[in-house]
């Protein structure tokens, strides 16, 4: 490497690369690790695809499964995980590199590491490197010469990498029943338990997203769909989401839903399942970073007649109150889109449909949309002025009745006023929507609270930024057990709270800290395996529970340092732990004193002493 005579430097290249697989050296697993780190800082860098790295990896990795008692021979373990990861590096950027890798013939050592041949470590390089191969066009026939063996591998994987890491590895409580190579690959020798597991967590989730990325590659050509479009594993990519760590780099499961959308054979099994349906019609309805994706499966498989009257029953309930949304990110006039599709041959669609519910939704989106857009047009100034002092006053007696105590009298004011505000006022709608939303929350209605909710954070500018709507919603969600949704919510209300406060020092409320905590600790990418092995293992936690707590509590201060990074806080979030829930919730009852003795026979008081300090 350090020759300074190009040519010579060159030919002892590549005579290294050809006989490093038949040279039994200690130092080899240290020269790969090398190779490792000049392929992850230079993947564009042509000189050692042109020398045979790819041949000379492939080699090696063959080597490795092929012979089991060299494999476990001083350092020789580390060598197919670094050998497939440089393959990966290499083919990542440039098809040209990856053409080379093809005809050097990586294929076929790859897809035995991705069958498990090694463990799940060697898995997740292998189908990092073949999901590189199968999305250039030119090499892309080449991994689908194995299309059934690899479309299969991935779908176990995707569906299974979670049990398999939690299982070998983040379950372990004891170090020492580690395999000691995956520990030292995870940490580099930087770090304990606690670093390893952090590291595990995110290596399973890398390797269940890039094992969607291989079966997205597949799908996009609508190639293996009768595979891919099997029921349990449509059912299986609605909870891949990836965690709060990693879901604002890929959408995951509903990513390859949309994909599938495209289809017609993707559409008509998607359509088929209740659960796809509900969970693509919640995505929509919530603060999720791929809100719009989950907009854009329904509205697909609205606008397909052949599935349109298998989803409308469901999805029309939710994407009514999505019709006054008017931009998404980079996209505009979403709500009206939406409005589009669900009054496509309206007048049919109200004949065949059969649930009153839905056909009340339909005329709603009808009047709203048409009818009452066309009335208030000619509405002069003055006019629109004068409603919107009505609407107030009434809003008022709303207020009044609230605090008093009467929630049922107040959510009728707040129709009233709604009903007579005209649509151009968007701010004014959204108070009203989120007041009667709060109302309809304490009288025990959750659905309906989310539904007026999500109204409000539409009608918000920009979008979903209304502050009581997310933390209301937030409620409402946890009340459905709708954690995901829940927490994104929770997550937004409290960048918003930190950014409206930054001038003078913030103070994130205590209860809106302990739903961060709650819906963290029911979304972990492990809780549900965690709650598995507790149940079967009892004895075992029991003896291991001190440590399992130290764990949970860093995991939550991991995942709070991560939110503070990828969503803006700011370093002084760590006053959610210094302010006393004592002087919180005493601020709240003298506030609220009122409301608080008219409703403790009716309602829990949580609710009502959380209300008080968002009010």
């Amino acid at each position: 490497m350090k020759e300074p005579d190009s040519m010579i430097r060159r030919a002892g290249l590549q005579n290294c690369f050809k006989e490093m697989p038949f040279r039994d050296s200690q130092a080899l697993a240290l020269v790969l690790s090398g190779l490792w780190n000049i392929a992850m800082t230079q993947p564009d860098d042509p000189e050692f695809p042109s020398l045979g790295v790819f041949h000379c990896m492939a080699s090696l990795i063959q080597k490795g499964i092929d012979n089991r008692s060299w494999l476990l021979k001083d350092q020789n373990i580390y060598i197919p995980y670094y050998a497939a990861h440089i393959i990966g590096s290499y083919t990542m950027n440039k098809v040209k590199f990856a053409e080379k890798a093809v005809h050097s013939g990586v294929i076929p050592p790859l897809m035995d590491l991705l069958r498990g041949k090694i463990s799940w470590v060697e898995q997740r390089v292998a189908v990092r490197a073949l999901g590189h191969l199968a999305s250039f066009e030119k090499t892309f026939d080449a991994v689908a010469m194995y299309e059934e063996d690899v479309v299969k591998s991935a779908m176990q994987l995707a569906s299974n990498c979670l049990e398999v890491v939690y299982s070998k590895f983040v379950g372990v409580r004891d170090a020492k029943e580690r395999l000691k190579y995956h520990s030292d690959l995870l940490t580099r020798g930087v770090g304990g338990l606690d670093t390893e597991n952090r590291k595990a967590e995110e290596w399973a989730c890398q390797l269940q997203r890039w094992s969607l990325n291989l079966l997205n590659c597949f799908a996009c050509k609508g190639r293996s769909l009768n595979l891919i479009c099997r029921q349990d594993f449509l059912r299986d990519l609605c909870e891949m989401w990836g965690g709060l760590v990693m879901n604002h780099l890929s959408p995951a499961g509903v990513g390859l839903i949309r994909i599938l959308c495209y289809s017609k054979h993707g559409r008509k099994s998607i359509a088929e399942s209740k659960e796809v349906v509900r969970s693509l019609c919640n995505l929509s309805r919530s603060s999720d970073d791929w809100q719009y994706i989950g907009i854009d499966c329904l509205l697909l498989l609205l606008k397909d007649q052949d599935t349109r009257f298998k989803v409308i029953e469901v999805s029309a309930l939710f994407l009514v109150d999505l019709v006054e949304l008017r931009s998404l990110g980079n996209r505009s006039n979403v709500g009206d889109a939406i409005a589009r599709v669900l009054l496509f041959y309206y007048r049919q669609s109200i004949l065949k449909l059969k649930n009153n519910e839905v056909q009340k939704v339909m005329q709603e989106i009808w009047d709203l949309k048409v009818e009452r857009r066309k009335r208030e047009k000619t509405m002069t100034g003055e006019m629109v002025e004068e409603r919107r002092v009505l609407a107030g006053l009434i809003k008022q007696q709303g207020n009044h009745m609230f605090w008093l105590g009467n929630i049922e009298e107040a959510s009728v004011k707040y129709t009233e006023a709604l009903d007579l505000c005209p649509l151009r006022l968007r701010k004014e709608r959204v108070a009203l929507y989120s007041d009667r939303a709060q109302c309809r929350l304490l009288l025990g209605n959750p659905d309906a609270a989310i539904s007026d909710l999500t109204r409000a954070l539409c009608l918000s500018t920009p979008a979903n930024s209304h502050s009581k709507s997310l933390w209301r919603r937030s409620q409402a969600f946890d009340i459905k057990r709708l954690a995901k949704e829940s927490l994104m919510d929770c997550v937004m209300f409290l960048n918003g709270c930190i950014k409206t406060e930054a001038a003078k020092g913030v103070k994130i409320p205590y209860h809106a800290a302990r739903m961060i905590s709650k819906q963290m600790e029911a979304t972990w990418l492990f809780s549900n395996l965690k709650s598995k092995t507790s149940s079967n293992q009892s004895s075992r936690v029991q003896e291991l529970d001190g440590d399992s707590e130290n764990y949970d509590k860093q995991k939550h201060d991991e995942m709070m340092r991560i939110m503070i990074e990828k969503k803006g806080f700011i370093s002084r979030l760590s006053t959610i732990g210094n302010e006393g829930v004592e002087r919180k919730m005493e601020r709240a009852r003298s506030k609220k004193a009122v409301v608080a003795r008219s409703m403790e026979g009716r309602w829990g008081s949580g609710l009502l002493r959380a209300e008080g300090e968002i009010l």
